[in-house]
């Protein structure tokens, strides 16, 4: 299958090149999803027979002072491919968020409602899903990661998740990609485990110091975390 994924320079983007190999990733130069022409441009070179949609504005802090670009790249980014793989009749994988869940109950279900938003950030990934889901063809994967290592000197022991190191994350997702045709469900949550982003945090910086979410003005869930029975069900009848 010959895929198309957008985001190819950011942290998901870089570990799915190495999983899967021939994904064509142009660089943002090329393919910049805020404009209609440069998608239309690709979509005509590469001929994909399937979009991998992981670009995106993911800052969540700066996202409140930076709302345009985060608007621009995450909802009319998203509006833009969804109306070039309706045009031309190619399957969309959208990469999505925990965050479109307002986050105080936490173990949140594929069909549990969304929202109330908590800030600019889950907003627009919210509105980017609502666009996703005007096609026929799509799978919305709802996930959350950090980088290989944490880059922060403290973490919130009151902000509970499932999310993941990108590198434990991305093999789950390639595995998705690569099996797309053989999944039957419009949206799945890949993640792991729930736990603390304090615990999260000190499985790779062992100095990292225990901190509370009370400490940043922005509006941060309290449990985040994300039901993964439905992708449990679906590893194993791939397996």
């Amino acid at each position: 299958m010959t895929m198309l994924l957008t985001g190819g320079s950011g942290r998901l983007g870089l570990e799915l090149q190495k999983l899967l190999k021939g994904i064509i990733a142009p660089e943002r130069e090329e393919l910049d999803v805020r404009s209609e022409i440069s998608i239309k441009n690709n979509i005509l070179l590469y001929k994909p027979e399937l979009i991998v949609h992981a670009a995106a504005y993911t800052d969540v802090a700066s996202a409140e002072t930076n709302k345009e670009d985060c608007w621009q790249s995450n909802v009319v980014g998203t509006r833009n491919i969804v109306l070039a793989a309706q045009k031309y009749k190619i399957p969309l994988l959208y990469i999505s968020t925990d965050y479109v869940f307002y986050g105080d109950i936490g173990n949140y279900k594929e069909d549990d409602p969304l929202g109330p938003v908590r800030n600019y950030y889950s907003l627009s990934k919210l509105v980017a899903e609502e666009i996703v889901k005007t096609l026929d063809d799509y799978l919305i994967i709802r996930t959350s990661f950090r980088p290989s290592e944490w880059a922060y000197p403290k973490a919130f022991y009151d902000l509970y998740t499932s999310q993941d190191y990108v590198d434990i994350i991305a093999p789950e997702i390639a595995l998705a990609i690569k099996n797309y045709d053989k999944i039957a469900h419009k949206i799945i949550h890949i993640a792991k485990e729930r736990k603390s982003a304090y615990e999260l945090a000190k499985r790779r910086r062992k100095d990292v110091l225990r901190a509370s979410k009370t400490e940043l003005e922005l509006d941060l869930p309290e449990d985040i975390s994300l039901n993964i029975d439905r992708w449990e069900r679906i590893k194993g009848e791939l397996k």
